[in-house]
């Protein structure tokens, strides 16, 4: 019974994780879902740019054997960028839309604003390229609020660059020059070091702009120190910015030099259809600054119908910008009429295209004599000069400030970060702490419970070498050496053939002896054959005043009851050699079984006078010591036990005699 508690409380724990594991089930498989995608982000992502319809069909694939709604959408934004890198604008926008659609219905979920942050920036990213950069720059900043509600963090630096893209490309070289270092400065932050690469080009590209040409090629120097570990089309990226800065310095072999490699780059990647018809207006517009002419009107040929196609404003005024160059520089002003009359100047224009339009116009005017208007264009390429110079300066009050605020930032920052490691290791030693007085628990638990099955193992096997010595004595006292003795003289001195026959009683008596010595448990018909033969045997030193009788219940079936060995013979025993040997007169011995609502009672008693414990024929009490220890064992295994009274009773006749009862439960277990 000691053992239960122990058993209570292990199941008691139990019952809590499996109540626990239960309500976290669907978390469990959710992010398990969540996990199986982001094994896939590690191994396609990477190969998004160099084959983007590869990613496609296996994102395509999983969407199909995908049930839960979230991780499917997770899925679609990769089909959504493979199809933005091979600038399938049409599927682009129908992904987006599909997803704007599940997130309105989806609310305060940080793993779905993770998700609409993927699909804000990927369309940023779609409008940027088509010239909307406004448009972009309102997807950007609604892709960052949404990572701040979302938990990915680490995606943020990403869209924070694309936003400065955008900014630095409509002239705001200081909101650009901002939300980079904002970029860095989360970088910082996250201790991310694979996102700073696109800062520092990003940051290269615009001191470019501002003509800083120092500050430029530090910042590309850093970002060049990574190229081998960029993506394919961050290396392009990287090598268009670095080309166009010696273009800006006049630096044209330079720049060819990097063109040249940004379209071996694309030509290696057929699916970057954009970059390289890009690469194509860069380059025919070096040759038309080095003067080949033919070169650079080839260039355009090849690229102009790709834009049109997918009606790249910016792009088309740009190739209109270079025709102008083209007609200028071979006096065809008929041409220069033509190009003016179809160009469309598109709503938003970078500041460095719109000063080289107007230095062609501003020939052009000169050519036709209208000096007014080409004082006009003069005036506006020097105010745009002007601007490029005073942006220049508050630039670099704004770099000053920026970086006592990223220093400022970063030593708060790197505040936080130690009280929230000393959080978590308290946190950690806290757990480390219950963990560890969980397990000792378990430990004492577990050495309690084999000290005690030990214990049992131990008291099991002491009670059986108990009952196997009680049963030894029990064959060297059971019957007395008298008795055998006088027996075994009376047949010898007589000899006679009729009285072999309790010759052969006593040998069957001494067999069934050492039979019944070995069993634990025997029938009660086999209990009372070995009786039988006891009082035969015992009849002929008692004399003819010797009167036993055994009584059994109608309802009471000798074959199917079973008792202890020797339960009646011994109390069968004690009663002739120590009540009735000596007793003058009639000598009754009464043998009852019967059933009773409890079970079967058995009863042996005697009219010898009664149990005297002063009598010197008390004897030694072995063999009831025997019975009450078999008893007693055999009660330990049991729920019902074998009840057992010994007392004296008042018999009809006058006389007092002993009766010892036992009270047998039915289906009693006699297996130790």
């Amino acid at each position: 019974m000691k053992r239960y508690p122990i058993l209570m409380i292990l199941l008691a724990g139990l019952l809590s994780v499996f109540a626990c594991r239960q309500g976290s089930d669907a978390e469990e498989r959710l992010d398990g879902r969540l996990g199986e995608f982001r094994d896939f982000c590690q191994t396609a992502l990477d190969s998004l740019t160099a084959d983007p319809q590869w990613v496609r069909s296996q994102a395509l694939q999983r969407m199909q054997d995908e049930d839960d709604s979230l991780v499917w959408y997770y899925y679609a934004g990769v089909v959504m960028k493979s199809y933005f890198f091979t600038f399938d604008q049409d599927s682009v926008r129908y992904y987006y839309k599909l997803g704007r659609r599940y997130f309105q219905g989806q609310e305060d979920n940080p793993a779905v604003e993770d998700l609409a942050s993927e699909y804000n920036n990927t369309m940023g990213n779609l409008y940027a390229r088509l010239g909307s950069l406004d448009t972009a720059a309102f997807c950007f900043e609604e892709a960052y609020r949404q990572r701040l509600r979302g938990v990915s963090m680490e995606a943020a630096p990403d869209i924070l660059m694309n936003l400065a893209d955008v900014r630095s490309r409509l002239g705001r070289y200081d909101l650009g020059a901002y939300w980079y270092r904002r970029a860095l400065l989360l970088c910082d932050s996250l201790q991310l070091t694979t996102p700073k690469t696109p800062i520092y080009y990003g940051l290269g590209q615009i001191y470019m702009a501002l003509r800083d040409f120092d500050l430029c090629d530090y910042y590309f120097n850093l970002a060049g120190e990574s190229f081998s570990s960029m993506l394919p089309y961050e290396q392009y990226i990287y090598l268009n910015n670095r080309g166009n800065s010696y273009y800006y310095r006049e630096d044209y072999p330079q720049a060819m030099s990097y063109f040249r490699r940004c379209l071996d780059l694309v030509e290696r990647h057929r699916d970057l259809a954009f970059e390289r018809n890009l690469c194509y207006l860069n380059m025919s517009d070096i040759f038309l600054k080095m003067g080949q002419t033919d070169s650079c009107e080839a260039y355009l040929k090849r690229c102009r119908p790709f834009f049109e196609q997918i009606n790249a404003v910016q792009a088309l005024y740009y190739a209109d910008t270079q025709d102008l160059g083209l007609a200028l520089s071979r006096h065809d002003l008929a041409s220069v009429r033509k190009i003016l009359a179809r160009s469309v100047t598109p709503p938003q224009l970078e500041p460095d295209i719109l000063l080289i339009r107007n230095t062609y116009l501003q020939r052009y005017y000169e050519a036709i004599g209208d000096y007014r208007q080409a004082y006009r264009y003069q005036q506006t390429g020097l105010h745009l000069s002007d601007s490029v110079r005073g942006e220049r300066v508050r630039m670099r009050v704004a770099t000053a400030y920026l970086r006592y605020a990223q220093d400022s930032t970063l030593m708060a920052q790197n505040m936080l970060i130690q009280k929230k490691e000393n959080e978590l290791l308290e946190m950690r030693q806290t757990r480390w702490f219950w963990v560890t007085s969980l397990v000792a628990l378990l430990l004492v638990l577990l050495f309690l419970y084999m000290y005690n099955k030990k214990k049992a193992a131990l008291l099991l096997a002491r009670n059986r070498r108990t009952v196997s010595s009680l049963r030894l004595e029990n064959i060297r006292n059971r019957l007395s050496p008298h008795f055998i003795f006088n027996v075994l003289n009376q047949e010898m001195a007589g000899r006679k053939e009729e009285e072999r026959h309790e010759l052969a009683s006593l040998v069957k008596l001494m067999r069934r002896n050492l039979e019944l010595a070995e069993q634990l448990c025997v029938t009660l018909a086999e209990e009372l054959d070995f009786v039988r033969t006891y009082i035969d045997l015992e009849r002929r030193s008692l004399g003819s005043s010797f009167y036993p009788e055994i009584h059994l219940g109608a309802d009471v079936h000798p074959e199917q009851v079973l008792i202890p060995s020797m339960l009646i013979q011994i109390p069968v025993e004690n009663a002739v050699k120590h009540a009735l040997r000596d007793k003058e007169g009639d000598r009754c011995l009464w043998i009852v079984a019967e059933r009773v609502p409890e079970g079967i009672s058995i009863r042996v008693l005697d009219n010898g006078g009664g149990y005297r414990p002063g009598s010197r024929n008390r004897g030694t009490g072995t063999g009831m010591k025997v019975i009450m220890q078999t008893i007693q064992i055999l009660n330990q295994k049991n729920r019902a036990a074998i009840e057992v009274s010994i007392h004296n009773v008042a018999l009809p006749s006058g006389e007092k005699g002993c009766e010892v009862r036992f009270m047998l439960p039915e289906r009693y277990n006699y297996t130790i």
